[in-house]
């Protein structure tokens, strides 16, 4: 009797022992079948490709396909500043995809010595102290108070659409600016160099930022206040307000001249 309970302690074990090796070898075969060789990445405007593969896989397990795919599958991304969430497709054993969904930043301000970026909601996305290529700086507008990921206390909900509209134009006609200002009625003001670049209201935006992308090589050099704030859209003849105090102190130019 003891001895037929000791052959099933024995088989029970046989198997477990069986499983454990198969498991093993299991996880040995998956870890260095699916060992990643080729990363593709696509999506990604604020970091570089490196920097999107060093944050992606890090870890122990960082190089495995099978690992990062259902690390990432489904999940919001909260630690890393400007990307909402990222996917990793695995295209083969060894190679994957990461497809990498940024927030829309629409612009950032200065508050408290940090930069707050927003989005199109005008939500307070993300906080630093170091400015970002790319995103326009937004003055004018005035807050006296910020909270991290809550809407920006502004007097007009609607002025983040108003901003991420002249920023995706400005992008579209690959106009560079330093910085977007909002007056007390919202009339808008580009800063191009050392020329001021009056827009007015957003009415005609967009043939404006054209006859402006149109314009910017002739505006090499000068500086003082470009008038578009009265444009119909119609015509391309726009007055440059020079800063010196000379007799030719202003210039007018005809976009469509050459």
């Amino acid at each position: 009797m003891e001895k037929k309970k000791l052959n099933k302690i024995l088989a029970k074990l046989i198997i477990v022992l069986v499983i454990l090796i198969i498991f093993c070898a299991a996880i040995i075969i998956v870890r260095e079948k699916f060992r990643v060789s080729i990363v593709d990445i696509e999506g990604n405007e604020h970091y570089t490709t490196r920097e999107i593969r060093d944050l992606v896989m890090d870890g122990p397990y960082g190089n495995n396909s099978i690992y990062l795919y259902f690390k990432y599958k489904n999940k919001s991304i909260n630690d890393i500043p400007f990307i909402e969430k990222m996917d990793v497709k695995i295209l083969s054993p060894t190679h994957i995809r990461i497809d990498v969904y940024e927030k829309a930043v629409a612009g950032y301000i200065e508050y408290l010595g940090h930069y707050i970026y927003f989005d199109r909601e005008g939500i307070a996305v993300e906080s630093s102290t170091e400015t970002t290529s790319g995103i326009p700086f937004v003055t004018g507008l005035e807050f006296d108070h910020i909270v991290l990921h809550q809407k920006l206390p502004a007097k007009n909900e609607k002025i983040f659409a108003k901003i991420l509209s002249i920023t995706q134009l400005l992008t579209k006609y690959d106009i560079p600016t330093d910085k977007i200002y909002f007056d007390n009625d919202e009339n808008i003001t580009l800063y191009y160099g050392d020329v001021r670049i009056l827009i007015g209201t957003d009415k005609y935006i967009d043939e404006k930022i054209n006859e402006l992308s149109l314009l910017l090589p002739k505006l090499e050099g000068y500086s003082g206040v470009l008038h578009m704030e009265n444009y119909k859209g119609e015509g391309g003849n726009f007055t440059l307000q020079k800063d010196e105090t000379d007799s030719d102190s202003t210039i007018d130019f005809d976009v469509k001249a050459d």
